[in-house]
């Protein structure tokens, strides 16, 4: 018999998981809740809400759901895991506590420096104390200065400022833009890590880690990294910033010391872990942890996957991850999102996409933010798709996707046109 499995979440991201997951053998049915467009093809959408736990779990219940597989952070910091578990379900993704590294950058910032895991140097202020840390930034004059609202905030809440005038503004957009709400109830303020951002995917059940892949994420909405912070614009894997020291290093020096330290702290973290790092002059640093696949570095790294993600996965949740091998082909992928103008900040919804059809075989294409309606799929988001090419190196992987963009359109499409490039100065 086949596992029967819940996927939660609707983004580019959760459509890569299914696509990845419905090629397993050991799969029976595969359920999205709620899904998109994309996910339909793969297997069977549900209407539920990540925020209805009691609805999930009947679901689950009469299902016969294996394998609950749970795609964004929100649910994860919120309990999912823990209260499916309580009831006797298996589930991979983090327990509550475990997701905190995510959930608060406080707790996250206070748990690398206990360990003595390298981070950037930091403060933390209540919303009562903004004025206090203005006061701090302002002494020390150093910049740029990082700003970070401790909960989530949909990857929006970090502001780089470069000027006192830009921290000014973005304090008083932390303490009075509802769209924070409680995120920004704690903020943390760290140094500006100089260097290159890599991305790490770690699978772990607790006790044993393994590398999934590592690939490099493009934050800024402009070209050259410019603008505001986004859920990501682009991606590509693998990247040369990464070579197989550093690696060792970023196995040694950070993944293995934040999964010993959880599983001392009676915190076994079992699920997906990306370490977002920062490549500095002193070595890797740890930039942020999620708790589950970055997205769109997920829709760039699964293609490569040539190990069954879902054994993988029923191997974690099962604490048998020693007895399982991550296989990785040789190939590069670029990921290019392409986005609603406007976002991340304000952005028409409702325009008809065209030419999906048109791509290429040997591309994939994942929705985020879409929907059908009257038989026609209409963009529903800021971020919109997810185009993947893939290459036997890097500038191939890249001009592959890059001709495969040309061919969706939609109203207000925007995107950027350097994803992966900073990876080309690494080669020769």
């Amino acid at each position: 018999m086949g596992l029967n499995v819940l996927l939660l979440g609707s983004g580019g991201r959760e459509h890569a998981m299914a696509w990845s997951i419905s090629k397993s053998d050991k799969l029976d049915t595969l359920y999205i809740a709620p899904g998109n467009p994309g996910t339909a093809q793969l297997g069977e959408n549900v209407d539920l809400s990540l925020s209805d736990f009691q609805a999930i779990l009947r679901f689950v219940e009469d299902q016969g759901i294996d394998l609950t597989v749970v795609g964004p952070e929100q649910p994860l910091v919120n309990g999912i895991t823990d209260f499916l578990e309580d009831h006797g379900h298996k589930v991979f993704g983090p327990s509550k506590k475990a997701a905190q590294l995510e959930g608060s950058k406080k707790f996250a910032n206070e748990f690398m420096k206990e360990n003595h895991i390298p981070t950037a140097d930091f403060d933390t202020y209540t919303q009562d104390e903004f004025d206090k840390a203005l006061s701090v930034i302002k002494k020390r004059d150093t910049y740029p200065v990082v700003l970070k609202a401790d909960g989530l905030a949909g990857g929006k809440g970090v502001f780089i400022c470069e000027t006192e005038e830009e921290v000014e503004k973005r304090l008083r957009e932390l303490k009075e833009n509802t769209r924070f709400g409680e995120a920004a109830e704690t903020l943390v303020v760290e140094e500006f890590m100089k260097g290159e951002e890599a991305s790490v995917f770690v699978i772990s059940d607790g006790k044993t880690a393994k590398i999934i892949h590592y690939a490099q994420d493009h934050k800024r909405i402009g070209e050259g990294d410019t603008g505001l912070n986004t859920g990501g614009m682009g991606a590509y894997a693998p990247t040369p910033v990464l070579g197989s020291r550093m690696l060792q290093r970023i196995e040694k020096e950070i993944i293995l010391p934040t999964i010993s330290a959880m599983l001392l702290d009676d915190n076994p973290y079992k699920g997906i872990l990306y370490c977002g790092l920062m490549i500095t002059s002193e070595g890797p640093k740890v930039v942020e942890y999620n708790c589950r696949f970055g997205d769109p570095e997920c829709q760039a790294i699964l293609p490569s996957l040539e190990s069954d993600l879902l054994d993988l996965m029923e191997a974690a949740a099962n604490e048998e991850l020693d007895q399982k091998n991550v296989m990785i082909d040789n190939r590069y992928r670029c990921c290019v999102v392409l986005a609603s103008e406007g976002y991340p900040l304000d952005y028409v919804k409702g325009k008809e996409i065209t030419g999906i059809e048109d791509v290429s075989d040997d591309a994939l294409v994942f929705h985020a933010g879409t929907r059908r309606e009257n038989g026609k799929i209409l963009t529903d988001g800021g971020r919109v798709m997810n185009v993947v090419g893939g290459g036997t190196t890097l500038p191939e992987a890249i001009k592959n996707t890059y001709n495969e963009v040309k061919k969706i359109n939609f109203g207000n499409k925007y995107f950027r046109s350097d994803i992966g490039a900073k990876g080309l100065a690494y080669i020769d």
